[in-house]
């Protein structure tokens, strides 16, 4: 069996268990109740479901703003690398047009040099004191074409000059942009730690049953999501077929699971979301623009309805996140900091829309 047919089969096995777990309404992914211990002192010890659920809410909003500016890093490091090679480019072009001007230079020096050995001196005078006037005849049209030649030697160099000067402008211009950029890169950089930072500290405050109580108040959440998103009906809408791109991609992806969230990161070791979908479609031969939103503004859009396994799901009002439809109501995503690239379902976050990299 090809490693093609094996890696589908994967794929075909995690999506099964996928359907298992999501498609049923009733299904919880988690025991959102904590358990009590026969002396209750675990109920006793938690704080109300009310204020862990604010901390919830806290930490999903200082998440979504790290998940936003790591979308403006990514973008700023692709503007970046895209400029850096455009100002390499230019420079190879200032390099050559630089010697060619200065080739252009000689041959006029050398055609100046030779009308200085004739003297200067005018046709008719030319004439007169030739020894051999057929011979200054077939001269004379030498000349004629050299006058020609020393007009297009002048163009040429004129345009030279022009395009030198555009050329330096034009790198000045990238310089500008470079620098704009990376300052952008760097405040993003910023704002991304100061997010994660903010939200590491909130979780360390909290002690390990309260961790896991508020892990199961995420489950809940997200399950809620889902089985109100099964519940509208949409999934018996939903029976598009991969393409063999789209196969290929969800392969990928599905390779992925279990390796680390880490922003700005496109493997292989770990991925951010935008990093795990563009890398994903890369693979299967069809390069996508790297961030969530130039994903969502790029790509074309298609209905909920008509998604099948490979499509692109966008999050969000802000299109701040994306994930791979892999069927049966699945999605595989990088979700965040201290998370691992995993398999959850499609309608666990808001739906912005979805896009179709092989359209």
């Amino acid at each position: 069996m090809g490693t093609g047919k094996r890696g589908l089969i994967a794929v075909a096995v995690t999506v099964v268990c996928a359907v298992t777990v999501l498609a049923a309404p009733g299904t919880a992914f988690a025991d959102p109740s904590p358990k009590a211990s026969p002396t209750g002192s675990t109920t006793a010890t938690l704080p109300a479901d009310r204020d862990l659920e604010a901390v919830r809410e806290k930490l999903d909003t200082l998440y979504h703003d790290a998940a936003v500016a790591t979308d403006a890093y990514n973008a700023a490091q692709e503007k970046t690398e895209k400029q850096s090679a455009e100002i390499v480019e230019l420079a190879k072009k200032i390099v050559a047009g630089q010697a060619r001007l200065d080739d252009l230079k000689n041959r006029a020096g050398a055609a100046a040099r030779a009308q200085y050995r004739t003297g200067g001196l005018p046709p008719t005078a030319q004439l007169i004191f030739s020894d051999n006037p057929r011979q200054f005849l077939d001269g004379a049209g030498r000349v004629l074409q050299g006058q020609r030649a020393a007009k297009g030697l002048i163009g040429e160099m004129t345009r030279t000059q022009e395009d030198l000067k555009q050329y330096a402008t034009d790198a000045s211009d990238r310089w500008d942009k470079l620098e704009a950029n990376r300052k952008a890169k760097a405040a993003a950089q910023e704002t991304i730690k100061k997010q994660i930072s903010a939200a590491e500290k909130l979780e360390s405050r909290l002690e390990k049953k309260q961790k896991e109580r508020l892990a199961a108040l995420e489950k809940e959440a997200a399950h809620q999501a889902q089985t109100a998103w099964l519940d509208s009906g949409i999934l018996k809408d939903i029976n598009g077929k991969a393409s063999e791109q789209g196969k290929q991609s969800v392969e990928f992806a599905t390779q992925q699971i279990g390796k680390p969230y880490e922003w700005g990161a496109e493997g292989p070791n770990a991925f951010d979301c935008s990093g795990l979908t563009s890398q994903a479609w890369e693979k299967a031969g069809r390069p996508i623009p790297r961030t969530s939103q130039e994903q969502w503004r790029q790509l074309k859009h298609v209905a909920v309805e008509d998604m099948r396994p490979g499509d692109l799901i966008i999050y969000f009002s802000d299109a701040s996140h994306v994930a791979m439809y892999v069927g049966g109501g699945a999605i595989i995503h990088a979700p965040r900091p201290g998370r691992t690239v995993t398999l959850a379902g499609a309608g666990e976050m808001p739906i912005l829309g979805v896009v179709r990299p092989d359209a």
